[in-house]
């Protein structure tokens, strides 16, 4: 079973998102990947998670994006997870700004898991009270007690 908490690593966690614009974000969060030694290749990963954006929007409403994409600069399944005050326009289903950002690197071959990590996390995400205690959290590691609680 895919765990969300062991996809995720304290130094994957920002909470002040310095980037306002939604290419901007992802790039931060790649590099906060590479910077970790998770992602090796940066550019085919940031090539793979724009052409995934530009199929349709990650928005999923409720102030959540989850960019995403299968790629062969990942080695394993990997989440960085960012957080905006002011919010980011990630073309959402709702038409509102997403604060909460979770961006999902997957190996090319895991489909299977890909797409479990991304149901659980919409799943988790869904819930007001977790989304509340994200945007409250106040450090790397309550982020990470949040969502190992969840699971």
């Amino acid at each position: 079973m895919i765990r969300i908490s062991e996809a995720i690593r304290e130094e994957g966690i920002v909470l002040n998102l310095k980037a306002q614009e939604k290419v901007a974000v992802i790039k931060e969060l790649v590099s906060v990947m590479v910077d970790m030694g998770l992602i090796q290749d940066e550019e085919t990963f940031l090539a793979d998670i724009l052409k995934r954006e530009n199929l349709e929007s990650t928005g999923i409403g409720l102030g959540v994006a989850i960019p995403h994409a299968r790629t062969t600069a990942a080695s394993e399944l990997l989440l960085a997870f960012g957080r905006s005050a002011n919010g980011v326009d990630f073309d959402s289903l709702d038409g509102k700004p997403s604060h909460l950002i979770f961006l999902i690197a997957a190996p090319e071959e895991n489909k299977s898991q890909y797409i479990m990590a991304l149901a659980r996390l919409s799943k988790i995400l869904h819930k007001e009270e977790m989304r509340t205690r994200l945007s409250k959290a106040a450090t790397p590691a309550e982020v990470m007690e949040i969502l190992k609680e969840a699971e």
